[in-house]
């Protein structure tokens, strides 16, 4: 539980809090009479399972502060929102909230498509805790916000989703709550729309507002946020500085990505394993053939491995860091033909990079037995994305021994998502009359 600190009154608390969803299972019925008559509806309806969405969760959060939440999907964020929203209410443990709550949870839920957008922005208001009176002395502020000057006498069936949803935004944020709840609502609209939510948040907190904030966007949690909360199966595993927390997530992530991708690549090898009466096609290459493996085996290769900077295997990499691949293979007979060759390609199967020994102007003079070959690349200057590698062994005519098509994948990340597949080492310089604030400066103020 993170203390609200000597002289803070917290506007959020929840205190031990679980809660658990019920399912139930068994055989339908098509009437109550027919259940009856088979004596067994107690039985049937009987739940027989449960589903702990939270499970001893505690956490404060200071009047005036933002407190973003994290985690996949099915951790627990949204069951947290519906609680301190009182949309729902907890198995177990306390949740209090201090002052007046606006919840950014399912926005527009309480129109009704047959009346006009008009209509259901004093509906909705009046459900959110206005009067009659205050609505009408928001309702221009409200359109204006929503983009819907023109359609507001419209019946809101001819909205288009983004109409709707933007229309329910503005209502529940000129409802001026003391407390404010939100739960991916940044993309109900187009950037500029986005862009104008962003500022509204900024001006909440200057205001001294307490927002909550469950949201999939981890840059805007370091930007905006406080303190932050990581859920991960219902179960609080760290808050605290939103740095940290972050950080903390995005590593377990990779872990679970690292897995992933190790059974994926394992599979795709398992079934690219040619058999024994498999034809050699010594025109095969790189640009033509498609995901497999092929080759006459006289040199094969035994292993595929990437390799980090601490020298393990692994499958997630981060943009600019040294990454290596590890090639193992086994000559049958000694040979002085061969040439080792590695293709780096993106998800849409665009050839990043390739290149082989014999390009290179490696001359081959002998390989037997046993033998391993590493490519190092020393600045994995890649975009964020999952990229899929070629290996090769083969003859300098380009007879193929063992080639590996597109079998081996491994992921880029990186904080800055730019675009395209190549990131070069780069600088930004301006002129005196160009100025920019420290980072984070204008998303916090």
């Amino acid at each position: 539980m993170v203390p609200a600190g000597v002289g803070v009154t917290p506007a959020i608390e929840l205190t031990n809090v679980s809660k658990v969803y019920r399912k139930y299972s068994g055989k339908q019925f098509a009437t109550l009479k027919s259940a009856l008559l088979q004596r067994s509806i107690l039985r049937e309806l009987r739940p027989n399972e449960t589903f702990p969405a939270l499970t001893d969760v505690s956490f404060t959060v200071p009047k005036g502060s933002t407190y973003g939440v994290i985690g996949r999907n099915g951790s627990g964020k949204s069951t947290a929102l519906k609680l301190v929203a009182g949309i729902t209410k907890p198995t177990s443990g306390v949740v209090r909230v201090d002052g007046r709550v606006s919840a950014l949870i399912e926005l527009g839920a309480g129109f009704h498509p047959e009346i006009s957008g008009r209509e259901n922005v004093f509906i909705n208001g009046i459900m959110l805790g206005l009067s009659k009176r205050q609505i009408q002395a928001r309702f221009d502020d409200i359109v204006d916000f929503a983009e819907l000057r023109e359609f507001i006498d419209a019946p809101v069936k001819t909205y288009s989703s983004g109409m709707y949803m933007r229309l329910g935004f503005a209502v529940a944020i000129h409802v001026d709550p003391d407390v404010l709840l939100v739960d991916e609502v940044l993309a109900v609209g187009d950037e500029g729309f986005t862009h104008k939510c962003l500022d509204k948040f900024a001006e909440f907190r200057r205001r001294n507002k307490t927002i909550l904030l469950v949201t999939h966007s981890l840059n805007l949690v370091e930007r905006f946020c406080d303190e932050a909360l990581w859920l991960d199966e219902g179960h609080a595993m760290l808050h605290g500085d939103p740095l940290r927390v972050v950080g903390a997530y995005l590593t377990k992530v990779e872990e679970g990505e690292e897995h992933l991708l190790a059974s994926t690549t394992e599979k795709a090898v398992e079934e690219a394993a040619p058999t024994s009466d498999q034809p050699v096609d010594p025109t095969s290459n790189m640009s033509q053939a498609t995901e497999g493996r092929w080759g006459s085996r006289e040199v094969e290769i035994t292993d595929v491995a990437f390799v980090d900077p601490a020298g393990e295997a692994a499958f997630v990499f981060h943009s600019g860091e040294p990454m290596a691949i590890r090639v193992k293979v086994r000559a049958a007979q000694p040979t002085d033909d061969f040439v080792f060759g590695v293709g780096l390609f993106n998800a849409d199967g665009v050839c990043c990079y390739g290149t082989n020994t014999y390009l290179e102007e490696m001359a081959p003079e002998r390989l037997a037995g046993d033998a391993e070959m590493t490519f190092a690349i020393d600045s994995l200057d890649l975009v964020e994305g999952t990229y899929k590698v070629d290996v090769a062994i083969h003859k300098r005519d380009g007879y193929p021994y063992d080639y590996h098509r597109l079998l081996y994948t491994f992921r880029v990340k990186s904080r800055v998502h730019d675009v395209g597949i190549y990131r070069p080492r780069h600088r930004w310089s301006f002129s005196s009359g160009v100025i920019f604030k420290p980072r984070g400066a204008a998303d916090k103020s």
